[in-house]
């Protein structure tokens, strides 16, 4: 079973920038496609970004397109989701998920998920 571990949330003000990483507890990191999605209380799980296995193919939600980048470090085990430009509606905890055959939006496709990072962007 493969664990996910996100760290570099935080508290950020808007316009700002931050950087998330997901570590991927794995032998075969390579063989997963990769996720960002992020939740707000009361509301559903929603996509942001979406890297393929060799990290040829990224993927991202209207919302962040243009302001948010995705990677992957195959030897690190490690996707990364590069923020910038904040907005205050991008507060929310931002979740890694990882599946080895899904790559796309859906977050029903992706059958490992982390616990998740909070981001606060103040106005």
């Amino acid at each position: 079973q493969v664990h996910l571990l996100e760290s570099g949330g935080g508290l950020v003000q808007a316009g700002g920038s931050l950087r998330l990483s997901c570590v991927v507890s794995t032998h075969t990191f390579s063989s997963y496609a990769m996720g960002w999605f992020r939740q707000v209380p009361g509301k559903e799980r929603e996509f942001v970004a979406a890297i393929s296995w060799s990290g040829s193919s990224t993927y991202f939600a209207d919302s962040v397109e243009g302001r948010f980048t995705i990677s992957r470090d195959n030897a690190k085990n490690t996707v990364y989701l590069q923020m910038n430009s904040l907005k205050p509606e991008d507060t929310a905890v931002y979740y890694c998920a990882a599946d080895s055959i899904y790559f796309g939006g859906d977050p029903v496709g992706f059958g490992a998920w982390g616990q998740g990072t909070q981001v606060t962007v103040s106005s």
